[in-house]
């Protein structure tokens, strides 16, 4: 006998910011409630709209009536209702990571795509420094030694303090090979480097004094004028398919601490780091590389802005 209220659970049709929704599960929790436990997304920008964080997990209260379960609409933040879950103490910034990387091991929070061996990295080859070692000469191929964190909020800041040494190395922001933007630093220069399906492009490049330095990749949701890109180089709007539309979900900055202050490098329209465009189902990450012999960070920060 079918529900009297199907479908149980959609948002299809519907302009709710969590949008395909599904794959759920009944839980019940020691108080005896109920609950459902599935995925969906949070799509930005006009129409249509991207999402990049992939599927995310979403816990919606059930009430039964008359045999049946039934659920309200998904809300990006659900508020339980009253006595039906302990109440907890939120973190003081929920979703903030910082790695000063002064133990032996990794954190279980770091990821790397499809695998990282042992040789790639290391945490006393330069105590309280992560060192990592290239196993691939560029991020459009698989095999590039990547150390990073899942992008959690549509909003955020990732800095890091690099020390490149005679390496090729940086932060970079991707969803894969093929879908990425880098912050590079190599031989005195600090670049902004975008590859999006067959095209690549350095879109900004600044002379850096040798030794460390502080990096920032940051997105924002709010604000998406067009971008700013300092460059040497002469870059038309439609010399490159990075250009700007009302659309964009969200734009990438890239920062550079110079002896005079942060510096904003350029911005990128950060829908082609995007499921829609990309494909997948997992989201961006952000984190650290090197793709030319060995450099080390001193910290890794990631937290959520605005």
């Amino acid at each position: 006998m079918p529900a009297p209220t199907n479908p149980i659970l959609t948002h299809r049709g519907s302009n709710l910011p969590v949008q395909a929704t599904g794959h759920a599960d009944l839980v019940q929790s020691p108080d005896g409630g109920w609950w459902m436990v599935l995925l969906g997304i949070r799509a930005k920008g006009q129409w249509p709209p991207y999402h990049v964080l992939g599927r995310e997990t979403f816990l919606v209260p059930v009430r039964w009536v008359d045999g049946w379960p039934v659920v309200d609409p998904v809300e990006e933040v659900t508020a339980a209702p009253a006595g039906s879950a302990p109440a907890l103490a939120a973190p003081a910034e929920a979703g903030a990571h910082r790695d000063d990387f002064d133990t032996a091991v990794l954190a279980p929070g770091w990821v790397s795509p499809r695998s990282r061996p042992d040789a790639a990295w290391s945490l006393t080859a330069r105590p309280g420094w992560l060192t990592l070692n290239a196993t691939g000469t560029t991020l459009d191929r698989a095999g590039a030694t990547i150390v990073a964190t899942r992008q959690r909020h549509h909003d955020c800041r990732a800095s890091a303090r690099l020390d490149p040494g005679g390496g090729t190395a940086g932060l970079t922001i991707r969803i894969d090979e093929a879908h990425h933007y880098d912050l590079e630093v190599s031989a005195g220069c600090v670049r902004v480097v975008g590859r999006v399906g067959p095209f690549r492009q350095v879109f900004a490049e600044l002379a850096v004094p040798g030794g460390p330095l502080v990096l920032t990749i940051a997105t924002r949701t709010h604000d998406l004028r067009p971008p700013t890109v300092t460059c040497a180089a002469d870059l038309s709007a439609g010399a490159a398919p990075f250009g700007v539309r009302a659309a964009a979900c969200d734009m990438v900055a890239f920062e550079v601490e110079t002896p005079d202050g942060p510096r904003v490098l350029a911005e990128l329209d950060g829908r082609y780091l995007s499921t829609e465009v990309a494909a997948g189902f997992t989201g961006r990450v952000v984190g650290m590389y090197v793709t030319e012999g060995s450099a080390a960070f001193d910290w890794f920060d990631y937290r959520p802005a605005g």
